[in-house]
């Protein structure tokens, strides 16, 4: 207030920018020389001048309203960066299968959007968008949903089958059976190529095989369903893949199980206010739709 009256040289001039009544502004100098008690604004005829107590005090108030203007502007870059951000992060079936279609439904939708990829591991996506790497990120949960902070939310988006990948030339990959699910204690002899331990996926397949009554003997050990099935092609054993990641690979036959049958559960994880990240809204929305897509041809079986 100080600096406007020198500024404007009028109590009615600093009382304009202010947005209020000259009273208003008369009011408030008389309270400000009481806290302060000393004079701070002198009055005469041809308006307002500041004493020396008051113009010491406007030197500072210019400051806060320079720093106050810049502050403005600086937020008003940053929502504007922030509102073409994207920063995405999946793992890798999710990057292969769910994220291509969705960026190129984005791409046409922002063309100007500042979008990034990275590759994620699962335990690691709901840290990431809570510490604000991340405004978006696609992880997977094998047993129970994760539980992330409370301004982070998890949306859902589809539930994955674990299906059998077996040699094309396995008894079981007749083309009389690939309609029929299959059970899993059927493969209890088998050689198994499964993920590597201490993960959940692993977890999940031990639990699966001791519900069975089996013990797996295994033949070689993976962290990924793309290795898992290279190997099942050569016949050095069968795996447990999920359906998003089945690969059309030549020398291999998936069968889809019988129920209850293994499954991951795929997860978005977002801020739960995206207001300032608008396009992470918008990139689940179409998330929804590519996971609508994709589970529709699930229908069928794996073959």
């Amino acid at each position: 207030m100080l600096a406007l009256i020198e500024r404007h040289g009028s109590l009615t001039g600093a009382a304009h920018a202010l947005g209020l009544s000259p009273a208003a502004v008369t009011q408030q100098v008389a309270r400000a020389e009481r806290d302060w008690e000393a004079p701070l604004v002198l009055r005469g005829p041809r308006g307002a001048s500041l004493t020396p107590a008051g113009a010491f005090l406007a030197r500072h108030g210019r400051v806060v309203d320079e720093q106050t203007e810049a502050a403005a502007e600086g937020l008003a870059a940053l929502l504007g960066r922030l509102s073409l951000r994207l920063r995405v992060g999946a793992f890798q079936a999710a990057a292969l299968h769910l994220l291509p279609p969705a960026l190129t439904a984005l791409r046409h939708r922002h063309p100007q959007a500042d979008v990034s990829v990275e590759d994620l591991l699962s335990e690691r996506g709901p840290a990431e968008v809570a510490e604000g790497r991340l405004d978006l990120a696609v992880i997977a949960s094998w047993s129970e949903p994760p539980e992330p902070p409370p301004h982070v939310a998890v949306h859902p988006l589809l539930r994955d089958p674990m299906v059998v990948a077996l040699p094309d030339d396995h008894p079981l990959a007749a083309p009389q059976l690939r309609d029929t699910p299959l059970r899993l204690a059927e493969l209890q002899h088998e050689a198994w190529v499964v993920i590597v331990a201490g993960t959940a996926a692993r977890e999940q397949f031990d639990r699966a095989a001791e519900r069975a009554g089996f013990t797996p003997r295994i033949r070689f050990q993976t962290a990924s369903y793309a290795v898992a099935q290279a190997l099942v092609g050569t016949g050095i054993g069968v795996a447990l893949v999920s359906r998003l990641a089945v690969s059309r690979l030549p020398g291999i036959v998936h069968r889809d199980l019988a129920r209850p049958r293994p499954h991951r559960e795929l997860h978005a994880v977002t801020m739960a206010d995206t207001s300032l990240t608008p396009l992470a809204e918008v990139f689940l929305t179409l998330l929804r739709d590519v996971a609508q897509e994709v589970t529709a041809d699930w229908d069928t079986p794996a073959g």
